[in-house]
């Protein structure tokens, strides 16, 4: 935990008493803050109850006493209208920021050497941060990974000169830590999302652009240059820092393309270094490139080398439930995309293999899978389940041929006996649903789990752990 003592001996407002809001209430109180918590959700209340945490009902507080509002990221604070509680703090002039903005407020109060390096974006984020901090503690470094990802920024372990904080930020948790100050920064892709909470693409771009402010001058901003919003905050970004472009499509003046599966650093239109991404399973497909090049970028401007960020590359297992390849049958790969819960997530891992054996269905998003047409050359076979299995066949009536299963053991065992019976070099079972899994289970990790569990009981397979069946 990182005890924060900027609001020592102050009373504070807390709402939201999910992960971070509970983290933020045990930090606060570490560090001599008065913390009066509240939550909308009678179970969030007395959980933290139980942890100590004071509860008292914010409707009914004394706002004239409160030093500051720790708001959790997900509670309206603009759009579609702001919550009760952000406006009864703008009423009385109380500050209101997140987590993330105790964090770096206690950094500066002790003047901590440590180096942050945030990212942010509207898809790969979550890999690339995993990545990044897989790569520096795979050279020896000391690197801790939270924030939007697992573990709560204030539940990291204290600072410490040597250590480097690898923090992934939601446009959320943006908006609520107006004194950002990375080292190194990067900004990977914007694609219209959260626009509910946001309000407009323009608004949005914006603010994820503001994951830059606070570098000096030995900071590095790295940016995606392949959408038009990134490019247009790369070409206005200025600053006393470096700015690193990447790119999946072109070659980059300054910064690192990945493409056609090789890695190239360019400095002043110049290579300097090269790497050769292919045949790292856990970084299949460009949108893995683009996450790749970012964490190069990201880990040179902490010194080290491309050999060492190679090795750190070439080790990393993936996340679970994002393009994990979670076994082997023979030349058969099993790829666990469960988070695939739209046909934008399920197209890029779609486009990651020739052959494709897709488990697909569940409950559908708006547009179904309609989208996806131009990757119905590539599927061998698909295997549908959920709500969404007989519209989805109808999709894919004449394009594609397809097996309402309904189940996902079904699915499994049925896809597992067509690929091992393919002539492809690298036939892929591929579970990227292209819908939420509400219909069948309560979240995609628990339907991720339950598609390793089916793969593993299928005679012969090697786990990514290395276990036979």
């Amino acid at each position: 935990m990182i005890p924060i003592h900027v609001f020592a001996g102050k009373t504070v407002a807390l709402f939201g008493l999910g992960l971070s809001g509970i983290a933020s209430a045990r930090a606060l109180k570490a560090g001599g803050a008065r913390v009066q918590a509240w939550d909308d959700a009678d179970a969030s209340r007395s959980a933290a109850a139980e942890q100590g945490i004071g509860i008292v009902d914010l409707e009914q507080g004394d706002w004239t006493n409160y030093a500051a509002l720790i708001l959790a990221p997900g509670v309206p604070l603009t759009h579609p209208q702001p919550h009760w509680v952000v406006s009864r703090a703008q009423a009385a002039n109380v500050e209101i920021i997140g987590d993330m903005e105790l964090f770096f407020r206690e950094r500066d109060r002790i003047e901590s050497k440590a180096k942050i390096v945030a990212i942010t974006g509207t898809n790969g984020k979550s890999t690339t941060a995993a990545l990044t901090a897989h790569v520096l503690n795979s050279s020896s470094l000391d690197a801790s990974l939270g924030g939007n990802i697992g573990t709560a920024i204030l539940d990291l372990a204290p600072f410490s000169d040597t250590r480097v904080y690898v923090i992934e930020f939601s446009s959320y948790q943006i908006d609520l830590t107006p004194g950002l100050g990375a080292d190194a920064a990067a900004l990977i892709n914007i694609t219209p999302d959260h626009l509910d909470r946001h309000g407009t693409l323009d608004n949005y771009a914006a603010l994820k652009a503001r994951i830059f402010s606070g570098l000096g001058e030995r900071g590095l901003a790295v940016i995606g240059v392949d959408d038009d919003p990134c490019r247009a905050i790369a070409d206005t970004l200025e600053g006393p820092f470096a700015v690193a472009r990447v790119s999946v499509r072109e070659k980059v003046e300054n910064g690192v393309s990945a493409i056609g599966g090789m890695l190239r650093e360019w400095r002043n239109g110049k290579e300097i270094s090269s790497l050769d991404l292919t045949g790292i399973g856990s970084l299949r497909g460009a949108h893995n490139a683009q996450n790749a090049a970012h964490c190069y970028a990201l880990a040179r401007s902490l010194g080290l080398d491309g050999q060492a960020i190679a090795r750190g590359l070439r080790s990393f297992p993936g996340l679970e439930h994002r393009m994990e390849q979670v076994g082997q049958l023979g030349k058969v790969v099993f790829i666990n995309d469960s988070k695939g819960t739209n046909a934008d997530a399920a197209a890029h891992a779609l486009a990651s293999f020739d052959t494709v054996f897709w488990i697909a269905g569940g409950l559908a998003k708006s547009g179904g899978i309609e989208s996806l047409r131009e990757f119905f050359p590539r599927i061998a076979h698909a295997y549908l389940i959920g709500e969404a299995a007989r519209d989805f066949a109808r999709t894919l009536e004449g394009e594609a041929g397809f097996t309402i299963c309904e189940t996902l053991g079904r699915a499994v065992a049925a896809a597992a006996s067509d690929a091992k019976a393919s002539t492809a070099n690298e036939p892929a079972v591929l579970l990227s649903p292209a819908c939420a899994s509400f219909d069948q289970y309560p979240s995609f990790a628990v339907r991720g789990d339950a598609f390793c569990a089916e793969v593993a009981k299928l005679e012969g397979v090697v786990l990514r752990q290395g276990e036979s069946t």
